[in-house]
C-alpha cells in the first residue's frame, strides 16, 4: 500500500479528481490517497511550489506526490518521476519540479505517455507506474537519470545592505500574505537592528508577532508562519485587498500593473536600522 498525494489545478467542480482516485484504487484498493489541493494556480508557479513543498515535507518516506499543473500548455510526451528526500514526485516537465525542490534532483527519469494525451490517459500511466515503482526499488538504478529537464527556480528576495524586498508567494482565504523571506534570511540580514516592514507609504509594521492574536482587532501584524516564511496580516481584516497586494503571475510579471483602475503590488520591502 502506498501513500499518494494529489496536487492539481483542475478544481473539484467535475468528475476528474474522483476519476483519478478511481484509477489509483483500481491498481491497489489499499492505496491511501490524500488531497493537498485542487486549486493550484496554473500561472503562478512560485505559489504552487510553496504549497507543495510546505506540505510534502510532512509526509513519511516512500510517499508518492502527483502534481497536475498547467498540463495542457503543450502536448506532453512524458512526465517526470523524481526521488528526493526518500519521497517520489511525479509531475509535468515544465519547471515545477526544480521550483519545489530548489535544485535538480539526483534521481529523475522520464515516464513516457500514451498518444491519447487526455488527462485521464496520462494519469492512467502514472497509476500503473506507481504500482511498478512500489514493487521495484531498483527503478532509478535501471533508468537513465541524466535526462534533460526544464529547470525553473524559486524567486529570491532582492537583498542589499539595509533592506530586503520580497515577492508575494501566496494569499490565503483570509487574505493573509506570505512573502518569500524566511526567518533565517530575515535574522541574518537584520543583525539585531530595528526594522520597518513597509506595506504602503503610510502603513508599516515594526515588530514580529507570535500569532494573529498578538495584536488588537483591525491592527496589522507580521510573523513567521509554520512554513517558516514571513507573513503579513490584519487581525479580523483582509490586508491583501486593502492594500492591493497580489501574488506573482507568469503572465503579468511586472512589479505593478493597472487593472480596473487599481494598482496591484507584488512585493513587500523591509528596511533595517531605521
Amino acid at each position: 500500500m502506498a501513500i499518494i498525494t494529489l496536487s492539481t489545478d483542475v478544481g473539484q467542480q467535475d468528475y476528474l479528481v474522483g476519476a483519478v482516485k478511481g484509477q489509483l484504487l483500481s491498481q491497489n484498493e489499499n492505496h491511501n490517497i490524500v488531497d493537498i489541493t485542487h486549486y493550484l494556480s496554473s500561472t503562478n508557479y512560485p505559489q504552487a511550489a510553496y504549497i507543495c513543498s510546505s506540505a510534502f515535507k510532512h509526509f513519511p518516506p516512500q510517499t508518492f506526490h502527483i502534481i497536475i499543473l498547467n498540463s495542457f500548455d503543450t502536448n506532453l510526451k512524458h512526465v517526470l518521476v523524481a526521488r528526493h528526500n526518500e519521497q517520489y514526485i511525479i509531475c509535468p516537465d515544465n519547471g515545477i519540479l526544480t521550483m519545489i525542490i530548489g535544485s535538480r534532483p539526483k534521481e529523475v527519469a522520464k515516464l513516457a505517455l500514451v498518444e491519447n494525451n487526455s488527462l485521464l490517459a496520462r494519469t492512467a500511466v502514472i497509476a500503473k507506474a506507481i504500482t511498478y515503482i512500489s514493487k521495484n526499488t531498483s527503478f532509478f538504478s535501471s533508468t537513465d537519470t541524466t535526462v534533460s529537464i526544464i529547470e525553473k527556480y524559486p524567486l529570491k528576495p532582492n537583498i542589499d545592505l539595509d533592506s530586503i524586498e520580497g515577492q508575494i508567494l501566496f494569499i490565503d482565504n483570509f487574505e493573509n500574505v506570505v512573502i518569500n523571506i524566511s526567518k533565517e534570511q530575515f535574522e541574518e540580514h537584520r543583525r539585531g537592528r530595528s526594522f520597518v516592514i513597509l506595506i504602503s507609504r503610510n502603513d508599516e509594521i515594526t515588530t514580529i508577532s507570535d500569532n494573529y492574536a498578538s495584536v488588537s482587532e483591525g491592527d496589522y501584524l507580521a510573523w513567521f508562519n509554520s512554513a517558516g516564511y514571513l507573513e503579513v496580516s490584519m487581525n479580523k481584516g483582509k490586508i491583501a485587498s486593502l492594500f492591493g497586494l497580489q501574488g506573482y503571475n507568469e503572465n503579468l510579471s511586472k512589479l505593478g500593473r493597472v487593472s480596473e483602475n487599481k494598482w496591484f503590488y507584488h512585493t513587500i520591502k523591509i528596511f533595517f536600522g531605521v
